[in-house]
């Protein structure tokens, strides 16, 4: 394979990076794993009968799995920036899937036409992220997959936002084909001063569209995992590692290799579906799309198979804490039928909706040795929680007051780690609520203990999910003191965005 670098991007310097790596007792190392549209009962440990998923299921084994975790938002980009910011989404600057490349000029790869420049709103660069911090304190920082946090030559990509390697999709609209023309890399050992893009050489002398199209070769599922597994083997023990392996799997569009994980289950699933492509959105035609579909979560727990055997052979198990979880709840895109494989585990609603199906989210830990083996928990978190756990686990003492930005009248953190809950530790505090707000949909969703409120373009909607967990009967009516409080949690937690709107309930 022949690769080329296309474009150098603007690089520059989003928020200091102040420490050296200096420390008496070794900081465990940390492998966060974000699969993208996975829904909470897609997996075997997760009740899901027709996928095969012995990997992740065994990681559940060894550690800890979480039935009420939550995304930052029902939807790729202000999910995995709520993760990225410790801020719920009525906070945090991305609220949406914001495009970046329509609009733009047209570059040619081989027979195709793509834009110039590609991606989603960026993060402010104003508000630390995770990885700023965690290269602050030590540690060496590798991201693979989707970025979508902001578009190529922003204020806010991977190089200048404390990512030393990087390889995959900056923007999660490109990472709707599988086959690329082009992926993006960071690589600081590789020479790179900037974002680049890497073409894919035998790819674009294919069409991005139809039967041809198939006759790629370069599958980018594959190629981003190989780069993260060539990360991982760097790591010698030496330095703190914190890896974000945000792989694209199961995402549409429903395409990969024809070898064996597939053609087990084109013969398990005889009887299939097909579907006809949207050229428009870089959904190819699917045959056998349950097939297609089941492959590719197979595929993606190979992956993190893969990944818990690289950390045994090397040494560096006991001293790594694994997280395995989705960006938000199962999508109908690209052929997908999340009706027959029964994917939202008996939650109500989708991907880009504020129901239980769109937000709660598939969570399991591993840690030999500090997480209790086997063990279930019904802790309630979201993905803003994952800041001040990971900087407890990496002895960040009183992150906020270290990270809050100078410059701004409020710098919102949100999260409350969850550490002594993995620890097996008493203290563990709970959250009043949690909150997500959706623009595309408008919709904004409170859960305050067991009462969950959906607002649906200004319109509240009341359940109780102690007994009702598909959210079927809306009971507003009924109690109106318990609306009248979560309308009073909207009317504190929401915070105006020019790029990003919602119609708030009536505070009357």
């Amino acid at each position: 394979m022949k690769n080329r670098n296309l474009f150098l991007l603007t690089s520059g310097l989003a928020f200091p990076l102040l420490g050296a790596y200096a420390q008496k007792t070794p900081k465990p190392n940390i492998i966060y794993i974000m699969c993208d549209d996975m829904g909470y009962g897609d997996l075997g440990c997760y009740g899901q009968p027709y996928i095969s998923t012995p990997n992740i299921d065994n990681m559940a084994k060894e550690g800890m799995r979480f039935t009420q975790a939550y995304a930052g938002s029902p939807v790729s980009a202000p999910s995995r920036a709520s993760f990225m910011t410790g801020q719920h989404s009525g906070h945090c600057e991305v609220r949406g899937n914001k495009e970046y490349w329509r609009d733009v000029p047209m570059v040619k790869y081989g027979v195709n036409e793509d834009y110039s420049v590609v991606g989603q709103h960026p993060y402010d660069p104003g508000h630390v992220i995770i990885p700023e911090i965690m290269k602050d304190n030590g540690y060496t920082t590798g991201m693979f997959g989707k970025w979508a946090g902001g578009y190529e030559g922003s204020v806010s990509t991977p190089d200048k936002r404390g990512i030393d390697e990087y390889y995959g999709y900056i923007c999660q609209f490109q990472a709707h084909l599988y086959y690329p023309n082009f992926l993006n890399r960071y690589s600081k050992s590789a020479g790179d001063t900037a974002v680049v893009r890497v073409v894919m050489d035998e790819n674009i002398n294919y069409p991005m569209f139809g039967k041809d199209y198939f006759k790629r070769s370069q599958y980018s599922a594959d190629m981003i995992h190989e780069e993260a597994m060539k990360w991982l083997d760097k790591q010698d023990g030496r330095q703190p590692f914190f890896g974000i392996f945000t792989y694209t799997l199961p995402h549409a569009e429903l395409a990969q290799p024809e070898d064996s994980i597939l053609e087990r289950y084109q013969k398990k699933f005889f009887n299939d579906k097909t579907w006809g492509g949207s050229e428009g959105s870089r959904y190819n035609p699917s045959v056998h799309t349950h097939a297609q579909f089941a492959g590719m979560i197979t595929r993606l727990d190979y992956y993190v198979g893969e990944v818990l055997k690289k950390l045994k052979e090397k040494g560096l198990d006991d001293n790594t804490i694994v997280i395995f979880t989705s960006d938000n709840g199962p999508h109908e895109e690209g052929g997908a039928d999340p009706t027959f494989f029964g994917r939202d585990g008996k939650l109500r609603g989708l991907k880009r909706q504020c129901y239980e199906g769109g937000i709660r989210i598939p969570f399991i830990v591993r840690w030999p040795g500090k997480v209790p083996e086997g063990t279930v928990n019904d802790h309630q978190l979201a993905f803003y929680d994952l800041m001040p756990t990971f900087c407890d686990l990496a002895g960040v003492k009183n992150y906020v007051k270290k990270y809050t930005s100078k410059k701004k009248k409020v710098d919102y953190f949100d999260g409350i780690s969850f550490a002594p809950t993995l620890l097996g530790q008493e203290g563990q505090k709970e959250h009043d609520f949690l909150y997500w707000e959706f623009d595309e949909t408008d919709q904004i969703g409170v859960r305050m203990g067991d009462w969950k409120m959906v607002v649906k373009k200004g319109k509240p909607f009341l359940y109780n999910l102690a007994t009702d967990i598909h959210e079927d009967h809306d009971i507003a009516a009924g109690h109106p003191d318990i609306v009248k409080q979560m309308k009073e949690i909207i009317k504190s937690q929401h915070t105006p965005n020019s790029n990003f709107f919602v119609t708030l309930p009536s505070f009357e």
